[in-house]
């Protein structure tokens, strides 16, 4: 598994990457994927839970988080070119609620 340290610096990129396209044309599309992905994250890990926890569904999530996002009919065709960024963006806001999270 995959040092919190290490994952939780891929998850801030990923919400600045994010962050970055607020106000561009496709940015509510990606705040409804993190929605998506962020739903689905709760479901695996809950809501109590560790930086490790989280970095242990890392490993896997964007297997898992494709599928949920292949299931919707709604999303735009682009969505698998940003499928990591909205990935790593749901873990970051996720992380702020671990155990063990320190700002």
């Amino acid at each position: 598994m995959p040092a919190p340290d290490h994952v939780q610096h891929e998850w801030e990129e990923s919400s600045r990457r994010l962050d970055a396209s607020a106000g561009g044309e496709r940015y509510q599309s990606l705040l409804d994927q993190l929605e998506l992905v962020t739903a689905e994250l709760r479901k695996r890990v809950g809501q109590t839970y560790t930086l490790a926890d989280l970095a242990g569904a890392y490993v896997d999530a964007e297997r898992w988080a494709a599928a949920v996002l292949a299931e919707r009919e709604d999303l735009p065709d682009w969505w698998p070119q940003t499928l990591a960024t909205v990935v790593g963006a749901a873990f970051h806001a996720y992380a702020r609620g671990a155990a063990d999270y320190a700002q």
